[in-house]
């Protein structure tokens, strides 16, 4: 018998799958630009198609979303006849709005090539999507919390009926809570929660468990994970049925087991705080080719709403700036992101730990931590947004000299190793701090908003800085005020208790008249103005008698009524500030009716005091 000479297929190749994957999907992920499987969709896609639990483990970056859709896809499209209407086939749980609205982004690209869901996506006539009695289809639904109603998703899932729902927690628990929807053992086949890790995280555990208990137990869960801890392992015990467990690690240069792809290398420089942002700059100028997509991690929301009008006065004017935090409202998270990933020239996004991780943003070059993160955790997380699918990336990480070098052994003992950013060279003269500190000051002094942003922004970030879990790396006592404050651009210190103590100069050198710095805003401005002249003609706060009584009875025991005193003049100086601020922005016509339902209340005040005061006689 002549010996079998016919080539081995590739394991990694899509087509040696067993079962073997439909021609169609076959078609979408050529189309898509994948040659090959990665190491976890070619370990998880025959298992989850199949009939096993998976608990997937794997490294940032490595494919994990294709991993779980495409055996989702061909379970509802295996199913012996359709899910019936408002009945749901299969779930995926997101922590994010920005992931879950990815992955739903990634299966349309999928389902654009199979002819029966996309004739029910986009139907020619009706135009709105109609799942079909007869054919098999899938037919997604997105849910966010945010940016629709739970009405109006309900609304949606009973006209158009989608056997899939992607969504964050607590959007599918409000639409699972409907009696119109429906998840029986008869139609309920596959449950994914991918980023399990994160979605403890971010507190959703509550949320998780009631979600599992309106599912049916003879289900196919599939859970995915950059790491799984014990809190991760106790939803394995609760929703997962003798689960195989998948750990994808990837093998650096010397062998060892890594957490970020080979092709990302992770690097920090010795930065002091005035010389971060013009080391940026320069980094950005000198990478050749030019880094087209660039992340940028700050530690809180209120500095990226502080720098992102800084940064964009300094960057070099091939870039531009799109700033992502947490506390956008979702339409502008979902509008920036958007952007951001449709960038075709040099585009920076300016973030925090939002954008640290399940975001799978295509061509990510370049990662720059201007803040080390709160949670160590984290730190990989952020360096692997760069170097995603077997692409070079470089991720740099800003570091104070002194204390702060520690941060380098205490990511090697967490097998994190990080190495001196070498090329290309960064030096940052005395020249490129004082010219940038002078640009950051130029922005500031032009707008009293952006001094206003500057105060809650720093404030911010130090208590983001006195939280760090690795509390003997970072510490509030060795920050340097002075030095901080000029590398914010700032043009004073803000009131906090951290500098109470403090004996240096908290104008920083800055000479500005408080009285006449003004708001760009006209509107602002004038209310401003308004609010300081009423102030001033305004007679000195005097105590009540009611709250000398109450001195002279905290007297006995206390020292302190001269404090309380002094809070409660700046309470009234304050509310007297919003009053004025009211009425500068009302018109005539506003302030007439105001000052009649004045004359109004004290009219009701006299007369109530006059009623209390009548003697009416004794009891009978």
């Amino acid at each position: 018998m002549a010996p079998d000479t016919a080539p081995k297929k590739d394991p990694r190749a899509w087509d040696a799958l067993t079962p073997p994957l439909a021609e169609w999907i076959l078609d979408a992920i050529t189309a898509m630009g994948f040659g090959k499987m990665t190491p976890v969709q070619a370990s998880t896609i025959p298992l989850f198609a199949g009939n096993k639990d998976v608990v997937v483990e794997a490294v940032t970056g490595s494919g994990k979303t294709l991993a779980f859709l495409i055996p989702v896809i061909e379970k509802l499209l295996r199913l012996e006849e359709p899910v019936k209407k408002h009945h749901v086939g299969a779930i995926i749980v997101s922590p994010t709005r920005e992931l879950a609205t990815q992955i739903h982004s990634v299966l349309l690209s999928i389902l654009a090539f199979h002819e029966p869901s996309s004739q029910a996506l986009n139907p020619s006539e009706e135009g709105n999507a109609k799942r079909s009695t007869s054919t098999l289809t899938v037919l997604p639904q997105l849910l966010l919390g945010g940016t629709t109603t739970p009405a109006q998703d309900l609304s949606r899932f009973l006209k158009n009926s989608p056997n899939l729902l992607i969504s964050t927690p607590g959007r599918l628990l409000e639409l699972l809570t409907s009696p119109h929807v429906h998840c029986p053992q008869s139609s309920f086949e596959v449950l994914v929660l991918d980023e399990a890790d994160r979605l403890l995280d971010l507190g959703f555990k509550d949320d998780l468990q009631k979600i599992l208990a309106r599912l049916p137990k003879q289900r196919r869960t599939g859970l995915f994970s950059a790491s799984v801890s014990e809190a991760v392992g106790e939803i394995v015990r609760v929703g997962l049925r003798n689960p195989v467990k998948i750990a994808v690690k990837v093998r650096g240069a010397s062998g060892d087991d890594n957490r970020t792809p080979a092709s990302l290398q992770m690097s920090y420089l010795l930065t002091p705080p005035t010389h971060k942002f013009p080391a940026l700059i320069s980094l950005l100028s000198k990478l050749d080719p030019t880094p087209q997509k660039s992340i940028v991690y700050l530690s809180t929301c209120a500095a990226v709403d502080y720098f992102q009008h800084i940064l964009s006065a300094l960057l070099p004017d091939q870039f531009s700036l799109i700033p992502l935090h947490g506390k956008h409202p979702p339409n502008v998270r979902q509008k920036n992101f958007a952007r951001y990933i449709s960038a075709v020239s040099p585009t920076i996004l300016l973030t925090t730990d939002v954008a640290a991780r399940g975001l799978d943003i295509p061509q990510v070059d370049l990662v720059v931590q201007i803040d080390p993160p709160c949670d160590p955790k984290v730190f990989i997380h952020r360096c692997g947004r760069a170097g995603r699918a077997g692409r070079k990336g470089l991720s740099v990480i800003f570091l104070q000299p002194g204390r702060e070098e520690d941060y380098i052994p205490f990511l090697e003992i967490r097998k994190t190793p990080i190495a001196l950013l070498k090329k290309p060279t960064i030096f940052v003269t005395d020249e490129d701090v004082n010219k940038t500190i002078s640009k950051m000051r130029k922005e500031v002094l032009a707008d009293r908003a952006l001094y206003d942003k500057g105060q809650r922004a720093f404030v911010s970030w130090v208590r983001a800085y006195s939280k760090h879990q690795a509390s003997s790396i970072f510490r509030v006592a060795d920050l340097v005020w002075t030095e901080l404050g000029n590398s914010w651009g700032l043009i004073r210190l803000p009131k906090m208790p951290e500098l109470k103590k403090w004996e240096g100069d908290k104008s920083l050198g800055v000479k500005v008249d408080m009285s006449e710095y003004a708001y760009k805003d006209k509107a602002r401005e004038k209310a401003r103005r308004v609010a300081v002249e009423e102030e001033k003609t305004k007679a000195p706060y005097v105590p009540s008698e009611e709250q000398i009584k109450k001195r002279k009875e905290r007297e006995a025991w206390s020292h302190k009524h001269e404090q309380q005193d002094e809070k409660e003049a700046r309470r009234e100086k304050k509310r007297r500030k919003k009053e004025a601020e009211r009425l500068a922005v009302m018109t005539e016509e506003e302030k007439v009716k105001e000052r009649e339902l004045q004359d109004l209340i004290e009219q009701v005040k006299r007369k109530k005091l006059e009623e209390e005061d009548e003697f009416q006689g004794f009891d009978d």
